[in-house]
């Protein structure tokens, strides 16, 4: 890992985040009545929203891809490894460069936060970090998937960007204006929503400091009344994991199945 590039800057990206967010003085802001270390994991929740998801996609569609492309999948596919292992090992160690850099930035904030006698949310941390690794095996999963579907490294980063922007355009604001137009009912414009991880990920963060979802509008009182808070919360939580295992083993199927070479 300290070897690729891509992954200093990655964790430097991360680290600076944290970073700029204590230099700005967010913890001594309020807002919703969050003040301290929640206002500032609140905000670095959101920035992972927007930077993490196309991150992951961009580098791990090279994953199977590159290789093939780089002339070098034959040669690692006779090696005495099961085909299984390959992949999922493959996997699990892309979550690991992924994931580790956003967790270790967030728990040098609360270890800051610590030195400083701020009270830790520690509810708030623990959730944050399960919506961590939700979301970055859900777009890990999906990179996987696209990487065995396609032989060259530019269709599927090509593939991976289409992904990430039909996920940000179906963002609520944008689908609630589009989909009313149709008189959809209410429910089943928040059932499309929320089958969008990001919009998944981006209401539980919402949750936990806005508990009637105000933000949202008259939305939430679909979700609410569907999932109830706790219920929703476990939804964000199961959701995107159960997505992304689902696009990898389809993706695992589709290259065990396939043209190796």
């Amino acid at each position: 890992m300290r070897r690729a590039r891509w992954f200093l800057v990655y964790a430097a990206v991360f680290g600076g985040l944290v970073a700029a967010l204590f230099v700005f003085g967010l913890t001594e802001s309020r807002v919703l009545g969050f003040t301290g270390l929640s206002r500032l994991l609140a905000a670095y929740i959101q920035l992972c929203m927007a930077v993490l998801p196309i991150f992951i996609l961009v580098t791990t569609v090279r994953s199977v891809a590159g290789d093939r492309e780089a002339g070098v999948f034959e040669y690692l596919l006779s090696l005495p490894v099961p085909l299984a292992a390959w992949f999922w090992g493959k996997m699990l160690g892309r979550f690991l460069v992924v994931f580790l850099p956003v967790f270790l930035a967030m728990t040098a904030a609360a270890a800051w936060g610590w030195s400083r006698q701020y009270d830790i949310p520690w509810g708030l941390y623990s959730y944050y970090t399960g919506l961590l690794v939700s979301l970055s095996w859900c777009f890990l999963g999906i990179g996987m998937l696209i990487s065995t579907l396609t032989h060259s490294s530019d269709i599927a980063q090509g593939l991976a960007f289409m992904v990430w922007l039909a996920c940000v355009l179906f963002l609520d604001l944008i689908l609630l204006g589009v989909l009313m137009r149709e008189v959809l009912p209410v429910e089943g414009v928040v059932a499309i929503a929320i089958a969008n991880p990001l919009q998944t990920f981006r209401t539980a963060a919402f949750v936990l400091f806005d508990p009637r979802l105000v933000l949202l509008g008259a939305s939430a009182y679909a979700i609410l009344d569907l999932f109830g808070r706790t219920g929703y919360m476990i939804w964000a939580l199961c959701y995107p994991a159960f997505l992304g295992t689902l696009s990898a083993a389809v993706g695992y199927w589709v290259f065990r199945r396939g043209d190796l070479v």
